[in-house]
């Protein structure tokens, strides 16, 4: 039976407003290259490619990037049975399915649209979790898919990423490009102006990425009607992250802002800027609207 789907405005003018911001940086970003010499043709090309690549296959470098192999309802056929029952509810068509090996619990989806998802889930997870938590940590995931926030969050990491390369590669660029370059510090302003669209774009998508998480468990709790179940799989997740090898947890951690609740090492900068709010804060919605359905 479909469940009554209520828009998420919060989510949706986040996601507005992070978009424009994010343009408004970058086409900033890329004039200011132009001005300092930078061949604007090439660059555009460049940028354009990089992005379209990164928008038309980034379902397929998610997957390569963490392991996951796409499997056929005959070689899982329990989690696919969830999965189609959940998007009938959800009123989704059906996504892609993958596992990952590894023992780190997690779930994330990944892809460009909703007739192009894709829902991963680790080996770990489902050892670890009841059929009633996993259906709620994969509502969740399908969430995201219906929010459709998948998509800006890769458009929205792309700017983050180049302005990063530049904060890295800019010395070798300069050295490259001649006296003309070196001169009346033009190099220190490209660098400076590039750590600061760093700064900007991370905290920008930092602060979608954890509100999104917030939607996609109001999402989770809507779909599967128990909102205690989601709370339970976070919990039981987050107690079995803690006992993860830190080494296990610095393989995937590049893949945080997608996942259920971010793999984080205890010596890793990630737990300063981390993608996701508290899990204490999310059990704590979540017994809430346990409460208010009941």
């Amino acid at each position: 039976m479909k469940r009554k789907w209520e828009r998420d405005l919060g989510l949706q003018g986040r996601m507005i407003f992070t978009m424009f911001l994010l343009a408004a940086v970058y086409l900033f970003f890329l004039v200011f290259l132009s001005y300092n010499g930078t061949p604007p043709v090439a660059m555009m090309l460049f940028v354009g490619s990089f992005m379209a690549i990164q928008y038309f296959y980034s379902d397929k470098l998610v997957l390569w990037s963490t392991g996951a192999h796409v499997v056929s309802e005959s070689e899982a056929p329990r989690l696919h049975g969830m999965i189609t029952r959940l998007c009938a509810i959800a009123d989704l068509p059906k996504p892609k399915v993958a596992i990952v090996r590894t023992d780190v619990p997690n779930a994330f989806a990944t892809g460009r649209n909703q007739n192009n998802a894709v829902v991963a889930v680790t080996t770990g997870i489902l050892d670890k979790l009841s059929a009633a938590e996993l259906e709620a940590v994969l509502a969740h995931e399908l969430t995201h898919v219906k929010n459709r926030d998948m998509a800006i969050m890769t458009i929205a990491s792309f700017i983050s990423t180049l302005a990063f390369y530049f904060v890295r590669n800019i010395l070798y660029f300069g050295n490259m490009g001649g006296d003309r370059r070196r001169e009346g510090g033009g190099i220190l302003l490209v660098w400076l102006v590039s750590i600061a669209v760093w700064i900007i774009s991370f905290v920008l998508t930092r602060a979608l990425s954890r509100y999104r998480e917030y939607a996609a468990d109001r999402g989770s709790a809507i779909i599967t009607g128990q909102p205690s179940d989601l709370a339970s799989a976070l919990m039981k997740i987050s107690g079995i992250m803690s006992r993860v090898p830190s080494e296990d947890l610095r393989t995937v951690e590049g893949m945080n802002a997608f996942f259920i609740i971010p793999a984080i090492s205890g010596s890793s900068i990630m737990n300063i800027f981390s993608t996701h709010p508290s899990v204490e804060k999310r059990i704590a919605k979540l017994e809430k609207m346990q409460q208010d359905m009941a």
